[in-house]
Formats: C-alpha cells, sequence, structure tokens
C-alpha cells in the first residue's frame, strides 16, 4: 500500500518532499533524482531552493532525468522539457547541468532515442527518488491509458485530454505536440522510492484510482501499488475520493519520524 500523506496545500507538500530530497543528498552527495515537469512540482523546486540558499549543500555531484520531452519542437523552444528544466530545476537549485539529461525528441534520432536513455539510467546506477504529478487521465510521465506496466522509454502519442491540459504553456491548443518521448511505466517502476504529488479537486478521480483502484493498464497510475515503496502528498481536495482517507490519516499521525517518508 502506498504511503499517504494530506496537507493543507502545494507549498506545505513542497517542503515535506523537498526536506526529504534535501536528507538524500546529505547521505548520498551523488543521488539519482528523476525529474518531472509542469506546474505539480514547481512547489518542491522552489522549497529547494530556499533550503540551499538558507542552508548552503553541495549538489555539483546530484545528477538527474527528466520523465519527458516533446517530440519535434527546437532544442532552444521555451516549453522543450531541456528548456523546462534547466530554467525550473538546475539554474535555481545551482546543479550541474552536464549531469541532468532529458531524452531526445529529436524526429531524426528517435528510432535509438529510447534505448539510449535507459542505458543512461542503469550506467548511473538507477534513480533513486522520482518525483510524479499524475494527469487527468491517470497517466505518469506521458504514459497515456493502455500503456504496459512494463514499457521502457519510448515514444507516445498524447491524448486530446493531455493536450489540452498542456496547451496552457502554448500560444494554443495547436502548438501541443502530439507525440513525446517518454520514461515508461516500467522504468519508472525501477526508481526506488516513487513520490507522486498531487493537488486540487481536478486530480481526485485520477489519485483515487491510482491508490485504491484495480491495478489496470486503463489507470496507468495504478502502476504505484506494485511498488514497495510509494509516497502519496496530496491537499484535501486532491484526497478528496480516497475510501480509506481516515486510515491514512492515523497512519501518518502515528509513523515514527525517524522512517522519514
Amino acid at each position: 500500500m502506498a504511503e499517504v500523506i494530506v496537507v493543507e496545500n502545494a507549498d506545505a507538500a513542497g517542503e515535506l518532499i523537498a526536506a526529504s530530497i534535501r536528507a538524500l543528498i546529505e547521505a548520498r552527495p551523488d543521488a539519482v533524482l528523476g525529474l518531472a515537469t509542469g506546474s505539480t512540482p514547481l512547489p518542491i523546486y522552489r522549497s529547494l531552493a530556499r533550503s540551499f540558499a538558507d542552508r548552503p549543500l553541495d549538489v555539483s555531484q546530484v545528477r538527474g532525468f527528466s520523465l519527458d520531452e516533446y517530440v519535434g519542437l527546437p532544442a532552444g523552444h521555451p516549453e522543450s522539457y531541456r528548456s523546462v528544466i534547466t530554467r525550473d530545476v538546475v539554474t535555481p537549485l545551482g546543479l550541474t547541468p552536464g549531469n541532468i539529461h532529458v531524452p531526445s525528441g529529436d524526429p531524426a534520432g528517435l528510432p535509438a532515442a529510447g534505448a539510449d536513455y535507459e542505458r543512461a539510467i542503469v550506467r548511473a546506477g538507477g534513480v533513486d527518488l522520482q518525483i510524479l504529478g499524475i494527469g487527468r487521465t491517470g497517466h505518469l510521465g506521458f504514459n497515456e491509458p493502455g500503456s504496459s506496466f512494463e514499457s521502457l522509454t519510448r515514444v507516445k502519442t498524447l491524448t486530446p485530454q493531455t493536450r489540452a491540459d498542456n496547451a496552457r504553456f502554448f500560444a494554443s491548443a495547436d502548438d501541443v505536440p502530439v507525440h513525446c518521448i517518454t520514461q515508461g511505466l516500467g522504468t519508472i517502476r525501477r526508481a526506488r522510492h516513487l513520490v507522486l504529488l498531487a493537488v486540487g479537486e481536478g486530480k481526485a478521480a485520477a489519485i483515487a484510482a491510482a491508490v485504491e483502484g484495480p491495478v489496470t493498464a486503463s489507470q496507468p497510475g495504478s502502476a504505484i501499488q506494485l511498488h514497495p515503496h510509494v509516497t502519496v502528498v496530496v491537499d484535501e481536495a486532491a484526497a478528496s475520493m480516497l475510501a480509506n482517507l481516515d486510515y491514512y490519516r492515523y497512519a501518518w499521525a502515528n509513523k515514527p519520524a525517524w522512517q522519514g517518508i
């Protein structure tokens, strides 16, 4: 069963998760982070940046792997995930740019891009902590409904719902790419710790399906039920459809502090 932690708001979630990431880096200076993009993880990165400013920490050896990239966006496009990771994570946290990897969305290299990315993750020793969001369709990364739980990094076609949800980052919905390259559910499940953050009523159904629903490819988020170390951090709105909410609150309130998340 995933550990479910209900917090007051996104900022509180960011502080909780950032503290866990900092502790990981303190224990392992060359820790490997799985990096999510979009608006959901921003409170985590902002909290980490504040933490590093208040109490400096050497993060020069930290390594990172982005979950995904759009196919066909020019390398310098402001909404390519290479640009987003640089802007939202690498620069504010002071990470070493060469240590942070993003799958290639260059159409010319797509046949080999997935396998290349998988080899890079393996060479790094695997991901220690993978930050995740979840889409309204239940997708993790860009693994849309129907994705195999054993899938590895590959090209996927985005659903109209996902493209519509991401249109806010572009001039128009038509500018959102149709294809992406994404870590597969099998790739994500190899990370040693999964930390899934969701806020808002719009994510409530996806969270309930991921945490308590049947394990099915129709709900990619349910793949987390097959992982031995999962932490789900949600606000009240995102937690509102969980049947066992009272138990999750009780378990968190009575958890030994030394265990962390």
